[in-house]
């Protein structure tokens, strides 16, 4: 298949989405409306959302009727990006070649820009899958999948593990938590939420939970290596700053070499635990075998 198309496709039918669930700002509290706009349509690769879709399709869903959730995972993860660019937290000035949310806006707009952003994500859910005729069930497990994924069960804590760990030496084990808490535990949800709202059977959907378990931990080595070693111009953003703030990365726990290994491994990981299924599932093929070579 044409991934570079069907990825091109997708990230334009989501953005087109996002621009609907968020509207244009108006009213006294519209600098908030525009501050969650600036972050959220900042462009980006869309992955989650793409791959929420791409897993609709591969278990025989319909992905229109997902889309509303498929924009729900892209605003929780937009709202973790404002907050981790925070002073308070990596303190950076640059996201997608742009000045950051708290630079453009202010902490205070930042951090209530990424609050709008993780509630909306939810009211979206609610209302897509009541106009859309989603099956009830369906949508309680999903929602609550996210839900897992996105707390002090998975993403928050990954995160709080990561600034608890910055300036130590930590062994392979918390080095695991951290990266399949902070980033893989969302993409694992993009996955086996797409599976739960097409109605796939529970067999179907443990393999898209090792895929997404595999891919999301890839995921985050690759970030690691490109963070090392990538080219700033392409990443829009500065190289070698987990090094300079002493952040617990697979490259400075395993050197280079190592870490492309073991990224090579999880994506053949990844490959196999779709076994089980037809060439819908093609797209899932090739999204893991794009992200061990993509560049930003």
């Amino acid at each position: 298949m044409d991934l570079k198309a069907y990825l091109e496709a997708k990230r334009a039918l989501v953005e087109k989405a996002l621009g609907v669930y968020i509207p244009s700002p108006n009213g006294p509290a519209a600098l908030l409306g525009e501050a969650m706009r600036y972050s959220l349509l900042a462009g980006g690769k869309r992955i989650r959302p793409i791959l929420h879709l791409a897993s609709v399709e591969a278990c025989g869903g319909d992905p229109e009727k997902c889309l509303g959730f498929a924009c729900a995972l892209e605003m929780i993860h937009t709202y973790s990006l404002i907050h981790d660019d925070l002073p308070a937290m990596d303190n950076d000035e640059l996201r997608r070649g742009k000045p950051t949310n708290h630079v453009v806006f202010g902490e205070a707009m930042a951090l209530l820009a990424g609050d709008g952003l993780l509630t909306e994500a939810f009211r979206v859910i609610a209302q897509e899958a009541l106009e859309k005729g989603l099956e009830p069930l369906g949508v309680l497990r999903a929602t609550l999948e996210l839900a897992l994924a996105a707390g002090a069960h998975g993403m928050v804590g990954g995160q709080a593990a990561d600034i608890l760990s910055e300036g130590k030496v930590v062994d392979a084990q918390t080095l695991a938590f951290i990266h399949n808490k902070k980033t893989g535990a969302l993409i694992r949800a993009s996955v086996r939420t797409g599976g739960i709202l097409a109605g796939v059977s529970w067999d179907l959907l443990e393999g898209l939970g090792k895929y997404g378990e595999a891919l999301g931990l890839a995921f985050q080595i690759r970030d690691d290596l490109l963070n090392e070693e990538g080219d700033p111009a392409k990443l829009g953003k500065a190289i070698k700053t987990d090094q300079a703030r002493g952040k617990a990365t697979y490259p400075g726990l395993f050197g280079v070499e190592e870490s492309r290994e073991r990224l090579e491994s999880l994506v053949g990981q990844a490959v196999e635990a779709l076994q089980r299924f037809g060439p819908e599932a093609e797209a899932l093929r090739e999204i893991a075998l794009y992200v061990a070579r993509r560049d930003h």
